[in-house]
């Protein structure tokens, strides 16, 4: 089985309100998140903070498990392994996804799965234009890594402790823009 985690628990002290819930082209920022992994994934799990039923609402009607973070004060390494721990016990690998990211390219999710098969690397990130960006792939053999993740890095802390298990995989296109501040949410309705 493979799995996405999509970070949707952040506290978005940056645009003042709830930006995953915000429209963009007619649905919520992280409806367009979610529906451009779930054709390439047999499981989504959205990572949720406690007492927030709007990312569920936002999500109704598509097949997506609801995890609960209950410290997202914590950053967002606590919400990694809070999804990483509401995954199946046969989930193979995991893409850890944005979900503020409503705008991710067609190719990306498939071809990270293909180097993944092809490399047999247990992690795997997309370079875009030079600049690693999400969403990352992290085999099984990962996750009790993953589990122990705390803090505003993210996983930046396991891609980086050994790097000749990463596989980097090229893109010439730039880091797809992710929504945090009111300036984000503006570009994104004009770019």
């Amino acid at each position: 089985m493979i799995a996405a985690v999509v970070l949707a628990a952040g506290l978005a002290r940056r645009m003042g309100r709830p930006k995953l819930l915000l429209g963009y082209r007619d649905q919520p920022i992280v409806r367009w998140a979610v529906a451009a992994l779930l054709p390439h994934v047999d499981e989504v799990v959205a990572v949720t903070g406690p007492g927030d039923p709007g990312v569920a609402e936002a999500l109704a009607g598509l097949p997506v498990r609801i995890a609960v973070n209950p410290r997202p004060h914590d950053g967002q390494g606590s919400s990694i392994a809070a999804g990483v721990a509401a995954l199946r016990p046969d989930t193979r690998a995991a893409l850890v996804a944005l979900g503020d990211q409503p705008r991710l390219p067609a190719g990306v999710v498939p071809a990270l799965l293909e180097a993944w098969r092809r490399s047999g690397k247990p992690i795997v990130a997309p370079v875009y234009r030079g600049v690693q960006g999400p969403p990352v792939l992290f085999a099984a053999e990962v996750f009790p890594e993953l589990a122990r993740l705390r803090g505003d890095q993210g996983a930046k802390p396991v891609v980086g402790a050994r790097p000749e298990r990463v596989e980097r995989v090229p893109f010439d296109l730039p880091v797809p823009p992710d929504v945090d501040t009111p300036e984000d949410y503006a570009r994104l309705h004009v770019e």
